[in-house]
C-alpha cells in the first residue's frame, strides 16, 4: 500500500495546489490514485477527485474513531497503485494541546510519509532551524523530502537548497517558483467548487505539468513505496449494510449552487435502498418523480438569481413539503428551504417552505466542528440502548444566519458545541422537513442515511395505505 501525506509548516502554504497537481500527475503516468482528505471539507476533495479521476474520501478524528479511520483507508486504498493524504493546516496543528488529532497523529496512526509543503517566500538560512524543528518535535513522524514553494526566481532556489543540504539531511524534492498559473479561485470557503469551473480540468492539466516539472515525481513514488505495510490491509473490506425491498428514489440537487456531499454518505444511501435521482435547481422546471429529497450545502447566495427565477421548481418542492414529501436539508440546502436569501443588500425570494428568512454576512457565523444532543423531536432519532438523548458529531461552515424565525418551530438538537441556528438549537422540524446548519457524515456513531431512507420508507408504505382506505 504505496502512501505519504502531504502537509505543510502552516495553512495556505499551497499544499492543495501540491496535492491535486501530484494527483493529475500521477494519473498521466498510468497509476491508479486514491485521494484522501484530512478534516472536514467539501471543496478540497472536489477537486482532488477530478484530478485523481477518483473519489477522494474524508479522515477525521473528531467524526471517526480510529479503527475507522484505518478501515477506511485500507478499504478505498486496496486497489490503488499509490494512495495520496491531503492534510489540513500545519502538520502539528489541531483541537487538542497533545496533538492527538493533527495531520501528525494520521501520519503516526497510517504510519505514512510525510512530505512537507513549505512557503518560503522571504527565507533563507531560516529555513534549517524551521525543518530541523519540524524533526525534532516529534522523532515518530518521517518527513520524507520538502517541497519549496512560492520561491522567488533561481538564485532564491539556489540558496535554499544548499541551505538545507548543508544543516539538514532531508531532501527537496520539489521547487516551485511564484507562479500565476498555479492558483484557483477562492471564495469565503476556499477554493471555488470544481463543478463551477468550466475549465477545472484544464487547470488541473496546466498545474499537473508544472509540479512535474518541478517536482521530482520517481522520488515521489519511492517515497509512498517506502512505507510499512500496514496490518489493516489485508483485512477484507468493510461492507455497508444493504436493504432489501422496493426502491426508494430520492431527489438529490446536484449542480453549481449545491455540490457538497461526502462519497461515502452517498454510498451509504445506496447500501440502504435509495436509488439516487439527480435534479438541477438552476435549470430543471420541475421536480422528478421521487419520494423523497437531499439538498446538500453549496452556494445558493451566488446562484440566488438563477435560483429565484426558477419558480415552478420552487413551488413544485413548496407543495411537496406541504404535502408531507421527507425532505432532508444541510446548511445550503437550509437557506434555500427558507423563505428569501439577502446577499450585498439583495433579496431573492427561495422555497419559502421554512418560516425564516437567510442574511449572508462577511464573517462566519458558525465554523468548525459541532456536537448536538438530540431533543427528541427528530424525524429519525439515533437509538440509544440507555435512554438518554444522543450526541452527534458533525461540522459547520456558514456565513449566513436565520433571521424572523417562527417563534413555535421544533429542534431536532440542542448544540451542546458550535453555532446551529440559533447558538442553542439546529435542525428545524417542519412537517417532514428536517434542515440544519450542520454537516452529517455517516459514520459508525451516526449512521443516518439508513435511518432516513427507513423514515421515507415508511411515509410511502403510510400515504399508499391512507390512498387504499380512501379508494375503498
Amino acid at each position: 500500500m504505496n502512501r505519504l501525506l502531504i502537509s505543510a509548516a502552516h495553512k495556505s502554504s499551497g499544499k492543495t495546489t501540491l496535492s491535486l497537481g501530484l494527483c493529475a500527475a500521477l494519473h498521466k503516468r498510468g497509476l491508479v490514485v486514491q485521494p484522501f482528505k484530512k478534516g472536514p471539507d467539501y471543496i478540497d476533495p472536489m477537486w482532488l477527485s477530478l484530478a485523481g479521476r477518483r473519489d477522494c474520501h474524508n479522515l477525521d478524528f473528531y467524526l471517526m474513531g480510529r479503527d475507522e479511520i484505518l478501515r477506511t483507508f485500507a478499504d478505498h486504498s486496496r486497489d490503488a497503485d499509490i494512495s495520496l493524504i491531503e492534510g489540513n493546516k500545519g502538520l502539528y496543528d489541531g483541537l487538542d494541546l497533545d496533538g492527538s488529532n493533527s495531520n501528525a497523529a494520521l501520519a503516526r496512526l497510517l504510519e505514512t510519509p510525510v512530505v512537507l509543503v513549505i512557503d518560503a517566500r522571504g527565507m533563507t538560512r531560516g529555513i534549517a532551524p524551521l525543518i530541523l524543528g519540524y524533526q525534532a518535535f516529534d522523532p515518530k513522524i518521517r518527513i520524507a523530502g520538502v517541497i519549496l514553494n512560492q520561491l522567488g526566481g533561481s538564485r532564491h532556489e539556489a540558496k535554499l537548497r544548499a541551505v538545507i543540504e548543508h544543516y539538514t539531511e532531508v531532501p527537496v524534492i520539489g521547487a516551485l517558483h511564484h507562479d500565476d498559473r498555479l492558483g484557483i479561485i477562492e471564495r469565503h470557503l476556499g477554493l471555488v467548487p470544481s463543478n463551477e469551473t468550466d475549465h477545472a480540468f484544464r487547470r488541473i492539466d496546466t498545474i499537473s505539468d508544472l509540479v512535474a516539472e518541478h517536482v521530482d515525481v520517481d522520488r515521489l513514488i519511492s517515497i509512498a513505496a517506502s512505507a510499512t505495510l500496514l496490518a489493516q490491509s489485508t483485512s477484507a473490506p468493510t461492507p455497508l449494510p444493504k436493504e432489501e425491498g422496493v426502491p426508494i428514489r430520492i431527489g438529490i440537487a446536484r449542480d453549481a449552487a449545491f455540490s457538497f456531499y461526502y462519497p461515502g454518505d452517498l454510498e451509504a444511501l445506496r447500501n440502504a435502498g435509495a436509488d439516487l435521482v439527480p435534479f438541477n435547481t438552476l435549470q430543471d422546471s420541475h421536480l422528478p418523480a421521487v419520494d423523497a429529497l437531499f439538498i446538500g450545502g453549496g452556494f445558493p447566495e451566488v446562484h440566488m438569481d438563477a435560483l429565484q427565477a426558477n419558480a415552478t421548481l420552487r413551488r413544485d418542492i413548496h407543495q411537496a413539503i406541504q404535502s408531507g414529501m421527507p425532505v432532508y436539508a444541510e446548511c445550503g440546502g437550509l437557506m434555500y428551504l427558507s423563505r428569501s436569501l439577502t446577499w450585498h443588500g439583495q433579496r431573492r425570494e427561495m422555497v419559502g417552505a421554512v418560516p425564516a428568512d437567510t442574511v449572508m454576512h462577511d464573517r462566519p457565523m458558525g465554523r468548525g466542528y459541532v456536537l448536538l444532543r438530540e431533543t427528541g423531536n427528530g424525524l429519525w432519532p439515533l437509538s440509544n440502548t440507555d435512554n438518554k438523548p444522543a450526541e452527534v458529531r458533525a461540522h459547520e461552515f456558514h456565513y449566513s444566519s436565520l433571521e424572523n424565525l417562527d417563534p413555535n418551530l421544533e429542534f431536532a438538537y440542542d448544540v451542546l458545541r458550535g453555532s446551529g441556528i440559533d447558538g442553542r438549537h439546529d435542525g428545524i422540524v417542519y412537517k417532514n422537513v428536517l434542515a440544519c446548519y450542520a454537516h452529517m457524515r455517516d459514520l459508525a456513531n451516526n449512521h443516518w442515511a439508513a435511518r432516513f431512507i427507513n423514515f421515507v420508507r415508511l411515509h410511502k408504505k403510510r400515504t399508499a395505505s391512507d390512498k387504499l382506505q380512501v379508494s375503498r
